[in-house]
């Protein structure tokens, strides 16, 4: 090519076609900045006036899939530098790799933290064999606890379905969604209402459970209108979307479960999954990420405040994974401001933070495997 060629060729991407290169640059801003113009506000707890029994009755296990300390401070700086989470004084770290690879998925890393198991990539809970093994809510469920799940996701994705199922396969949707049936749970909250009701088996497990005395809703407003009881509630077809999308559901269903699992004079446990943070990730979305971490905060909140009422819970705040090497590069924490980038877009082999408040709390400070966060819950529940 001549070099007056070269330059005519320059000449019509760069002068000719100035909005091509505006569209890419706007779009990768959307991605790395984000600016929260929607802050909250965060009340800090006096830590010296509390007094929290030495074991808890209730436990309550909320997870950020694909939130690592990047993304917790990616939420903080956000808020202006602080976050419901800060609250948490007790903060260890586990390393989440699984039993076949370095870097592990939803799937394994929600089974180690459900089951105590490390197991490959994709199983729920099952070990490395294929042999179902038992998780914390199944076993709170054996000793008179009521139970819960609340996802963001579908209820039948890995990090849920790791609580409840009994697969080889993460991909199994059906055959995860027929396990719930096999089980006594008191309530479930998230996506995935296909695979109940329009399945390859012609089977409706929605109708199955209302023979079981579940009360099935599929909107929130519903959801927040039942009083007690057992709960089925499929708030969309497969994956709820976004917070940009789906607004306040995280906040007001962990509310509500709260309030009916704590009726329960045996205690409880709850998983609540803030499963979009690990989607921002997958999408190298700083904003996505951000705000979800945000909506999950909020969730944590509500948990913090029962647990200071109660005296007898424990709370508990975790990740699975990290999910796409996240660098903060930049941020204004008096205008909710951050930056960052993205290594690439799966999980990484990174510690992750472990926050505890509450009823032995103090037992998960340090350093530990994912399996370790369940033996502590089954030994401070006393089982």
């Amino acid at each position: 090519m001549t070099q007056k060629l070269l330059s005519l060729v320059l000449s019509y991407i760069f002068i000719i076609c100035p909005a091509f290169s505006q569209e890419i640059e706007t779009d990768t801003l959307s991605k790395t900045k984000f600016v929260n113009k929607h802050p909250h506000d965060v009340a800090v707890i006096n830590h010296e006036n509390l007094q929290f029994e030495s074991k808890p009755k209730n436990i309550i296990l909320l997870i950020g899939d694909g939130m690592g300390v990047a993304q917790v401070f990616a939420g903080m700086s956000a808020n202006g530098g602080e976050l419901h989470i800060q609250n948490m004084k007790h903060i260890g770290f586990s390393k989440t790799q699984s039993s076949s690879a370095y870097v592990t998925d939803s799937g394994a890393g929600g089974t180690a933290i459900a089951t105590g198991n490390k197991t490959y990539n994709g199983a729920i809970g099952v070990n490395p064999d294929t042999v179902p093994v038992h998780s914390i809510l199944e076993i709170a469920e054996a000793n008179g606890k009521a139970t819960g799940l609340i996802s963001t996701s579908a209820i039948t994705h890995a990090t849920p379905a790791s609580f409840i199922a009994h697969q080889p396969s993460r991909y199994m949707m059906e055959e995860i969604a027929a396990d719930f049936l096999k089980t006594d749970i008191d309530l479930f909250i998230g996506g995935g209402l296909q695979y109940f009701t329009k399945r390859t088996d012609g089977k409706n497990l929605v109708e199955e459970l209302q023979k079981k005395n579940y009360q099935f809703v599929d909107t929130l407003s519903d959801l927040l209108n039942i009083n007690h009881g057992k709960v089925t509630a499929l708030l969309a077809s497969e994956h709820l979307p976004p917070y940009s999308k789906r607004g306040e559901m995280l906040v007001p269903a962990t509310e509500k479960a709260i309030e009916l699992l704590s009726k329960d004079d045996d205690g409880f446990f709850l998983m609540v999954e803030g499963s979009q943070i690990d989607w921002g990730g997958h999408n190298n979305d700083l904003s996505y990420v951000t705000e979800e971490v945000l909506d999950f905060d909020r969730a944590v909140a509500i948990a913090l405040e029962f647990a200071i009422k109660d005296k007898n819970t424990l709370v508990i705040v975790t990740a699975d994974h990290e999910t796409g090497g996240l660098a903060l590069l930049n941020g204004n924490l008096s205008k909710g401001a951050v930056e960052g980038q993205f290594i690439h877009d799966y999980h990484t082999g990174e510690m992750v933070p472990v926050f505890a408040f509450g009823a032995g709390a103090e037992k998960f400070m340090g350093i530990y495997e994912n399996t370790e966060i369940f033996d502590k819950m089954i030994r401070l529940f006393g089982f």
